[in-house]
């Protein structure tokens, strides 16, 4: 603790104290403490109202208590999940451009991947790097030891936000993302309209321990049952966001399934799903996935794709550090964006 407190401007013998401080702010003594060494843990609000209290007091100087006025830029993380999604990997490489194009009193940026299906191993980063971030933006895996990695971070100070997937409104966590109950709805009525309303339609997604897939899927199956009853939607399967994976569940659904009208990949890497599509002539299956990379454009221009949702890499970028530096802000949610064939830039 700081215990080097300056004599009173009008220079008499007695010296205010931190616990006087703490006093006459109506703190803790150990939120004074963080407020003077400048640690994190301290709602903006209250570390700002006891430093001006310490400037009367005369604890700090005024231009001492302009200084921790100041603060540096923050030290953000992002936490992608590692493998074949063409997607992520266009995401880490606009989170590349920023770090190396940042001006003055922008956000000092990391970005790791780590396995995306592994929860251990996200809790683990989450805790790693908390020594370090102000806030860490991550894809959220649905699973205990991520929730207690994430209760121990946010307890020590550290801002968490989930992009893409979260964690639900129960964890406390700020979220940057669709809404993705909507946007499995929006999937099911283009594969409805467009495969005119009878055969089978599978669905992909990298995994189940990703709340956003699943709530895809949930809408999926809403507007299924209430709009195109003559649709069968198979069990989902999951693909890993894995090209090579996708390729092969989807030339196995092709076998399976002759009368196979539609699918939907939840997660991402549609490539190998828009592969197999192709070499087996299948250009009259409703293929609908997400994000516009150069795969999925040229499974949109060839016909084997028919709808790309997309949430922007930057969009998603702006967003979490929007949340992470000003979390009293009233941020929107991302819109999300459609392209087909015929509407490509």
């Amino acid at each position: 603790m700081c215990s080097d407190v300056p004599t009173p401007p009008d220079g008499t013998s007695k010296r205010p104290t931190l616990p006087d401080l703490a006093r006459a702010a109506g703190v803790s003594l150990a939120t004074v403490d963080r407020i003077i060494n400048q640690r994190r843990g301290v709602k903006e609000r209250t570390r700002l109202r006891v430093l001006e209290l310490a400037r009367q007091m005369g604890v700090l100087s005024a231009g001492e208590a302009a200084a921790y006025t100041t603060r540096p830029p923050p030290n953000i993380v992002f936490l992608l999940p590692s493998g074949g999604n063409p997607y992520l990997r266009l995401l880490g490489d606009r989170l590349r451009a920023r770090m190396d194009g940042g001006g003055p009193g922008a956000p000092n940026l990391r970005c790791f991947f780590i396995n995306g299906f592994n929860a251990e191993a996200l809790a683990e980063a989450l805790r790693r790097n908390a020594g370090w971030a102000d806030g860490i933006a991550f894809f959220a895996i649905e699973h205990p030891a991520v929730r207690q990695a994430a209760a121990e971070v946010t307890g020590r100070g550290t801002r968490l936000v989930t992009i893409v997937s979260d964690l639900g409104l129960s964890s406390g966590i700020d979220h940057v993302g669709l809404d993705n109950h909507a946007v499995g709805r929006t999937a099911g009525l283009l594969i409805g309209r467009f495969s005119g309303g009878t055969g089978s339609v599978a669905l992909v997604a990298g995994s189940r321990h990703y709340r956003a897939h699943s709530e895809r899927e949930a809408g999926v199956l809403s507007i299924m049952e209430e709009m195109f009853p003559g649709l069968r939607v198979m069990p989902m399967r999951e693909g890993h966001d894995d090209p090579g994976e996708n390729y092969r569940l989807t030339l196995d659904l092709l076998d399976r399934h002759p009368d196979l009208t539609g699918i939907y990949n939840v997660g991402g890497a549609s490539g190998g799903i828009c592969r197999a599509l192709r070499e087996r002539g299948r250009r009259d299956v409703v293929m609908i996935g997400h994000g516009l990379t150069t795969d999925t454009r040229k499974a949109l221009i060839d016909c084997s794709m028919d709808a790309v949702f997309e949430l922007a890499p930057e969009t998603l970028i702006d967003g979490a550090i929007a949340r992470l530096t000003r979390p009293d802000g009233n941020a929107a949610r991302p819109r999300l964006d459609i392209f087909f064939r015929e509407n490509l830039d």
